[in-house]
């Protein structure tokens, strides 16, 4: 005889839907305030470097760039940590914060929310997406601007005066 209970069955609720809902519009919101404060900062540097700009210099301004992409992107999966801790999904802040991260960076992890909260698995994964794909976005405008700079640079110092 099998006395093995049948698995819970899974059903997604309105409320799962709208804390989800909520938490991918604070999480965009938030990214959309990041990535204008990432574009005004490049901005600010570009005003201060112009006059005497260097490959040294552009390549720092690239690098400060990439660090707040990823501080945005780690304060927005405090979001959805806290949510979850709130939600007493996970004993402690920590676990929250690893899962989430793991979650939004789509790597996953061997840990689950509880039943009711299943849609917000994949949920954060979407948030995460289309966050990484802004940031891609941003991020590849910098470093054209970048290269087209450095060309430029290049063709002025390989230009030939002419013999008038």
């Amino acid at each position: 005889m099998n006395d093995a209970l049948p698995a819970p069955t899974y059903v997604t609720s309105l409320e799962e839907v709208l804390w989800g809902g909520l938490l991918v519009a604070v999480t965009m919101v938030m990214h959309g305030l990041g990535m204008l404060s990432v574009l005004r900062a490049n901005t600010r540097l570009k005003w201060r470097f112009e006059k005497s700009p260097s490959f040294w210099k552009g390549i720092g301004v690239l690098i400060l760039a990439s660090w707040m992409i990823l501080l945005v992107h780690l304060i927005e999966v405090v979001v959805w940590a806290g949510f979850f801790y709130w939600k007493s999904a996970f004993p402690n802040p920590s676990t929250s914060y690893y899962f989430a991260l793991n979650q939004y960076t789509t790597v996953g992890s061997s840990l689950n929310l509880p039943l009711h909260w299943r849609l917000l698995e994949g949920m954060i994964a979407a948030a995460g997406l289309l966050t990484f794909a802004w940031s891609t976005g941003v991020l590849l405008v910098l470093a054209q601007e970048f290269q087209d700079q450095q060309m430029e640079a290049f063709k002025r110092r390989r230009k030939v005066p002419s013999s008038e």
